[in-house]
């Protein structure tokens, strides 16, 4: 048995980044899920307490500040404790730009887990969503923001784990990811990568399909054009400028790359953006459990 309140967005699916769910949860000794699928990506975050997460033949420990990414339709199952009981809120949500996010951020099926210590500010941001949850533009908009503060929290505060001791592999694919997080600036190529992490490119490429799941051609391109889209979004520099600023010396190379990847150019992206242009503590769960499930039934 678990006590909880979760919210189903089920006829909100389209856009770049949507919320399909979310939710909060105090279980009991051994409740569980699954093993069982969704249709979309889910995001739990552990509060308090603990219990194990199986996922692809692999079995997880974790504790308060862990937490999990179950990839649509993938079995997984969860579990709490049995003398420690975990409680934790989860947001479920797609969009043509979730998996780019998601691995820019370093989550895949073979890195499921991370670990975060910003505990209230997630809360705080879920906490939001649950509480802006009737239909209407206004609170789809709410939300789907809302999405967006979730998931750039867990990119700046969150660290990618392993199940295992982290292995060689790992450690070249974390090393390459520093240095274009470092350089995309300016105009590295994948070989300039392949050199400072000392291997050839070929061995590169494999672990990057292994461990990301794209190219290091396309991980450094999506980088950069992430990079030239919160530029082009949030300044008023010049399309030349922005090319320079994400490591193109040429803007027609730049467009060329963000057509591509966006399927419109930088200076269409601006223009449609500009078209539509006190934390609760970790005790206050079961409180905003119960808060949020009486305002459901009035």
């Amino acid at each position: 048995m678990e006590k909880a309140f979760k919210l189903d967005f089920q006829n909100e699916k389209k856009g770049s980044l949507y919320v399909n769910c979310c939710g909060c949860s105090q279980t009991q000794p051994l409740h569980s899920f699954g093993p069982a699928s969704k249709p979309h990506y889910l995001i739990h975050y552990v509060l308090s307490g603990k219990g194990i997460f199986r996922f692809h033949d692999k079995e997880y420990s974790l504790e308060a500040g862990y937490g999990f990414l179950i990839r649509p339709n993938e079995l997984a199952f969860y579990q709490a404790d049995e003398t420690d009981p975990w409680s934790y809120l989860w947001v479920g949500f797609a969009g043509s730009q979730a998996q780019e996010y998601l691995s820019v951020m370093g989550l895949s099926d073979r890195h499921p887990i991370f670990t975060c210590e910003k505990s209230e500010e997630l809360y705080s941001v879920v906490k939001d969503m649950m509480e802006h949850n009737t239909f209407g533009v206004a609170n789809e908009l709410r939300r789907n923001g809302q999405l967006g503060v979730f998931l750039s929290i867990l990119a700046d505060g969150a660290g990618v784990v392993a199940r295992e001791e982290e292995d060689k592999g790992n450690g070249y694919v974390k090393k390459a990811v520093s240095f274009v997080q470092s350089n995309y600036c300016d105009p590295i190529r994948v070989t300039d990568i392949a050199d400072y992490v000392c291997i050839n490119r070929s061995y590169l490429y494999t672990l990057f399909r292994d461990y990301l799941e794209m190219s290091p051609q396309r991980f450094l391109t999506m980088f950069r054009i992430t990079r030239a889209r919160e530029l082009l979004e949030s300044t008023d520099y010049s399309i030349e400028s922005i090319a320079l600023s994400c490591g193109y010396s040429d803007a027609l190379v730049f467009t060329k790359a963000f057509r591509s990847v966006r399927g419109i150019s930088p200076s269409g992206y601006r223009k449609e953006c500009r078209k539509g242009s006190g934390r609760p503590q970790l005790k206050e769960v079961e409180g905003l459990i119960e808060e949020m499930a009486g305002r459901q039934e009035q």
